[in-house]
């Protein structure tokens, strides 16, 4: 999911990925979207032992995930495309064209890292 601090071109992406058959969030990486984010997200996942990866047709997945274990697509990302609405509805910072934006991206990856850990994972921190 892609939102900016201060201006469009100082982009900030969440990565996260969702099980498939509960809807629940199992990890998330804030960051750029380099093929580094993605292998930081990989990293977290490895002790749930995944197998298959459903994702849009972005580069890194290709780049990173065998040929076997990836399928790009639109039919399984759908709740992860809800979670983004969930996301831009609750935290307005997300929300384009809002007063409500980050000035610094500190405090931006801190409040949808609160409302993650609360809300996905029913953790206070």
């Amino acid at each position: 999911m892609w939102s900016f601090v201060q201006k469009k071109e100082n982009q900030r992406w969440l990565w996260h990925a969702i099980d498939h058959s509960t809807g629940k969030v199992l990890a998330y990486v804030l960051g750029d979207h380099s093929d580094n984010m993605f292998l930081k997200l990989k990293q977290l996942l490895e002790p749930f032992g995944i197998s298959k990866f459903y994702t849009d047709g972005w580069g890194a997945y290709q780049r990173k995930l065998a040929p076997d274990q990836h399928q790009v697509g639109k039919v399984n990302t759908q709740k992860i495309e809800r979670k983004h609405l969930t996301l831009r509805t609750r935290i307005k910072r997300l929300a384009r064209k809002t007063i409500c934006f980050s000035k610094s991206e500190v405090m931006h990856d801190i409040v949808i890292g609160l409302y993650i850990n609360r809300y996905e994972f029913g953790l206070a921190v």
